[in-house]
């Protein structure tokens, strides 16, 4: 599979930071530094909001497929969503857990460091043209002899 380019990974970043400010924190509320997104209201609705919840914070994780992330991050990613889901599901207790854990922000941070980390990665040195090399010296050596041959 061939990686993203690094304008392509940038871009995913920003739509995804775009979706995790509205999902997770759009929402101050007033008096507070604390903010909720739309998750958290969509999450009051019994059963259907954290399905809905759950929907959304997929979008992540097919970002993150997209990407190019490893196995091990969407496993995590996905453990996120997982928790956040599970914990909405409580009453009452559950709306106030789906405000505070945001699942789409973790994801989406735990995403720009792994992308991060490879855009640092420098890319293998190319082998040696040793071949190159000794084809140069053979055909300098053949055309050095006919040259000498011919004199």
């Amino acid at each position: 599979m061939q990686q993203p380019t690094e304008a392509k990974q940038r871009a995913v970043l920003k739509r995804l930071e775009r979706f995790s400010r509205f999902t997770d924190s759009s929402i101050p509320i007033p008096f507070t530094r604390f903010s909720i997104g739309a998750d958290a209201v969509i999450g009051l609705l019994p059963v259907v909001g954290d399905a809905a919840g759950l929907l959304m914070s997929g979008y992540v994780l097919v970002e993150a497929q997209r990407a190019g992330a490893s196995r091990g991050l969407k496993l995590r990613m996905l453990r996120n969503v997982g928790i956040d889901f599970l914990g909405g599901l409580l009453p009452v207790f559950g709306d106030v857990f789906d405000a505070a854990y945001k699942a789409n922000t973790r994801n989406t941070q735990m995403l720009r460091e792994y992308l991060e980390a490879q855009l640092t990665v420098e890319p293998p040195k190319p082998p040696f043209p040793w071949r190159a090399i000794l084809f140069l010296v053979l055909l300098f050596g053949v055309i050095t002899g006919g040259i000498i041959l011919v004199l």
